[in-house]
């Protein structure tokens, strides 16, 4: 059994749950509406390489969390890695800009939710109100948004259980409607398509420069083993298997990836793919409707997105909910946060807090997608960077510590996870990278990040030498 103890959070997630949490926050709704735009910037094998850098990535990055993990089985992850290894103000900059990743999630799942609906219903668009950086804002579109946003809460608010029976059943839609894809591009395909658009780019340079431009944006889209370490008092799963599953999702999860990515290109020739991009940007759709011969495939497999869009909403929610309880708990953040609800035993003003973001980030419009995916991967692989760094540190500083799951050639891999994760994070900072932010990602990360001192200092000030209090056994 779990050898958690000492927590009001109560046990109810077993191995098929947390499997599934992990791996449906993982592949969600990026394989739907992503797709056509990875293999236009980096072709179909480059697109492949780039999810298998950005996983090997992400794969390092999961043994450090795999180990920690199962060493502090507490809420909060990163945050009690970080404190354990160089103390509170560390810890506070890691979960607040984790928390930053988790709201990204959260926003653009509610975005991205409204703008599916454009290809189910016909005339969704109605009742303009304004625009937003060239997008025109609808009124059906953020309605749809926000009854969505509240709808997801709700199922949270009832209780991690029944938000992991959700995730259930979704998740294992969302594989069955890709391996369709897949199996119907190898059945009807032409090598000739896959050949013909490999990589993009004109010399052996400009293809490494694309590939690398689909690497940067895998951190966003591998996020979601993450939930795993943010609900570990909730688990019910023996520790050392804990961190096996936490490095299943990720290899199923990039496998996942690389064949739909695979199944297109196997199926659609590239001026397929570009006029696709230019009808709906839908291209995963038109794809499975080219291998079954069949239009109405496509909203097989739209529906299969938007159980994506909820099983990656729904698992980021849990998460992000209880990074906030876990800080609040640790008096970093107003106590409010770290409220349990009576019956249901949920975070449940964290689970609001998170709500409400969901509810303002449609009033954007669609640009929210583009802005918060970045600004969410700048702020992962900065909290990615400093969780490997805790790692290393930790294994020298520390090194009678029970770790159930123990990573073989520890400070090689965490070092290595340190440089991958940084290096990704300053390439959004450094002008003319292509990755570099525009000035509306600036003000996010800039503002969050004020928050975050301004959190910090009330917090110091109200609690004094009770900040952080709580951790010191870790």
């Amino acid at each position: 059994m779990s050898q958690n103890t000492n927590s009001d959070l109560k046990q109810v997630l077993n191995t098929r749950d947390v499997l599934m949490v992990a791996f449906g926050a993982m592949i969600g709704w990026g394989w739907v509406v992503s797709s056509g735009q990875w293999i236009e910037a980096g072709g179909v094998l480059g697109t492949v390489i780039g999810f298998v850098i950005g996983g090997i990535m992400i794969y390092l990055v999961g043994l450090t969390y795999a180990e920690l993990t199962t060493a502090m089985p507490k809420a909060g992850g990163g945050q009690n890695f970080s404190y354990a290894a160089f103390g509170a103000k560390s810890s506070f900059i890691c979960t607040w800009t984790l928390i930053l990743s988790y709201i990204g999630v959260v926003c653009f799942e509610a975005c991205s939710f409204a703008t599916i609906m454009q290809y189910i219903i016909p005339d969704f668009l109605q009742g303009y109100l304004y625009t937003v950086a060239g997008y025109d804002v609808y009124l059906s579109w953020v309605a749809v948004a926000i009854i969505a946003s509240v709808l997801i809460t709700y199922i949270n608010f009832l209780g991690t259980k029944s938000s992991a029976r959700l995730q259930n059943i979704l998740t294992s839609i969302i594989a069955g409607v890709g391996l369709l894809l897949v199996a119907g591009s190898a059945y009807i395909g032409d090598m000739n398509n896959f050949s013909s658009q490999e990589f993009v780019g004109d010399s052996t340079g400009a293809m490494i420069a694309n590939i690398l431009k689909v690497a940067i944006m895998t951190p966003f889209f591998l996020f979601g083993f993450d939930v795993i370490p943010q609900a570990a008092e909730e688990i019910n799963v023996p520790l050392k298997r804990l961190g096996r599953l936490m490095i299943a999702s990720i290899g199923m999860a990039v496998v996942f990836y690389a064949m739909v990515v695979v199944a297109i290109g196997y199926v659609m020739s590239p001026t397929q793919i570009s006029q696709s991009m230019g009808d709906t940007g839908m291209v995963t759709a038109d794809a499975i409707a080219i291998a079954f011969s069949n239009v109405a495939m496509t909203k097989v497999l739209i529906i299969g997105g938007l159980c994506g869009i909820v099983t990656t909403w729904n698992s980021f929610l849990m998460g992000g909910s209880r990074v906030l309880y876990s800080m609040a708990r640790a008096r970093m953040i107003p106590g409010r946060f770290s409220k349990l609800h009576k019956k249901y035993n949920t975070p449940y003003k964290a689970l609001f807090f998170l709500g409400l973001l969901s509810i303002i980030a449609p009033l954007f419009g669609r640009v929210m997608l583009i802005w918060i995916v970045d600004a969410a991967n700048f702020a992962c692989c900065l909290a990615y960077c400093i969780v490997a760094m805790s790692f290393v540190k930790l294994r020298i500083s520390r090194p009678e510590m029970e770790r159930p799951f123990y990573v073989s050639n520890g400070k090689f891999t965490g070092v290595l996870a340190s440089i991958m994760a940084g290096f990704m994070a300053v390439m959004y900072v450094i002008p003319g990278t292509n990755c570099s932010f525009v000035w509306q990602e600036w003000v996010i990360v800039g503002g969050w990040s004020l928050m975050g001192v301004l959190m910090a200092y009330q917090a110091v000030k109200y609690y004094g030498n009770d900040f952080c209090s709580g951790m010191e056994n870790l």
